[in-house]
């Protein structure tokens, strides 16, 4: 990830990836994130927009710092989960903000949803991508 979308801060963006590997399964509960100088050179970002970022995420109850050893994904029983529908609901939020300001009505976005709905399973049961 070294395309930075401009309207949102980085360190924003660096939070929202590490949350999506951990809703992905590519970061569980008790691993250790990477150091925030080696984070930071995977990023090509300053170490203080990292830094930033796992602040942040330790004020979230996302992340656990241990002194002397780094920061871990916290060890919590609904992280998972919670993180999932956190993110949805960010997705779809944004989703229903930008069909009204396409002009949709509440009705039409939901005609929309099911028709991408259905879409997406006819692609996905004939072996297509979409």
């Amino acid at each position: 990830m070294n395309e930075f979308d401009t309207n949102i801060p980085i360190y924003l963006q660096i939070m929202n990836s590490i949350k999506q590997h951990i809703v992905a399964g590519q970061l569980k509960p008790g691993d250790k994130l990477a150091s925030v100088r080696e984070q930071a050179e995977a990023f090509s970002v300053n170490p203080n927009t990292v830094q930033r970022a796992y602040q942040e995420l330790e004020r979230e109850g996302v992340s656990e710092t241990r002194r002397g050893t780094g920061s871990f994904i916290a060890e919590k029983a609904n992280l998972i989960p919670d993180l999932a529908a956190q993110m949805a609901h960010e997705v779809i939020r944004k989703c229903i903000e930008g069909m009204r300001a396409l002009g949709f009505t509440d009705a039409q976005i939901v005609t929309e949803v099911e028709r991408a709905l259905e879409h997406s399973r006819t692609a996905q049961n004939s072996g297509g991508t979409h």
